[in-house]
């Protein structure tokens, strides 16, 4: 079932993004890291089918509040910590220079969730009902390792696209912050998405991107 939903949601990822991907992969092997104007229309143009929610390992899709939704992603986020966190025995510069740029970001962003938990929902029920979405990287090495993290990573970085839309179409957000953090996530995962789209079929890796260094 799990291995099932991360296929769903990379198909996903590949009909969302495969006009993008397919320009990508002609051009520049360095792609810019930052914000991009592209995410909000094209995560925009998802909001139709995200509605719905999906189950299994997808449930914090359909988060129910602001504190909620923290919870989900924070641990979403962990996840992608640790698969991430793997990628320092990878033999490709470019993916270790991805991995820690993941790990970076997102244990910034977990500890602005948890103290915004703290602060304002320190009463209410800690407990996260997230399901993992990525295999276990530990015993892979070499290719069979880059490939593993870029085939479960693009779903997983999809699902947090989803639920940073959701949380804004819905209106859920209480706070600024929450909705800035939502907005930062989707665009930043969105144009990731991308370079791991363009990396998992290029074989071969000519450099790390611009701004990883």
């Amino acid at each position: 079932m799990r291995r099932m939903i991360v296929v769903v949601v990379a198909a996903l990822a590949l009909v969302a993004l495969g006009a993008s991907g397919a320009v990508l992969a002609q051009q520049d092997d360095h792609p810019r890291w930052g914000h991009s104007g592209m995410a909000g229309g094209m995560a925009g143009g998802m909001a139709g089918g995200i509605g719905g929610g999906m189950g299994g390992p997808m449930g914090g899709v359909r988060a129910a509040d602001e504190a909620a939704w923290l919870r989900e992603m924070i641990a979403h986020h962990q996840e992608a910590v640790a698969a991430a966190g793997e990628l320092s025995r990878s033999e490709e510069p470019a993916m270790r220079a991805f991995g820690r740029r993941i790990v970076a970001d997102q244990s910034a962003q977990i500890r602005l969730m948890e103290g915004w938990l703290e602060r304002w929902y320190a009463g209410e029920p800690a407990e996260s009902t997230y399901e993992p979405m990525m295999r276990d990287l530990t015993d892979l090495t070499g290719e069979e390792l880059d490939q593993a993290f870029l085939e479960d990573m693009i779903g997983h970085h999809m699902a947090a696209v989803m639920m940073s839309q959701q949380l804004l179409v819905r209106g859920l957000e209480e706070h600024e912050e929450v909705a800035d953090l939502a907005r930062t996530i989707r665009t930043d995962q969105m144009r990731e998405i991308r370079w791991m789209r363009a990396r998992s079929g290029a074989g071969a890796w000519p450099g790390c991107p611009a701004g990883l260094r």
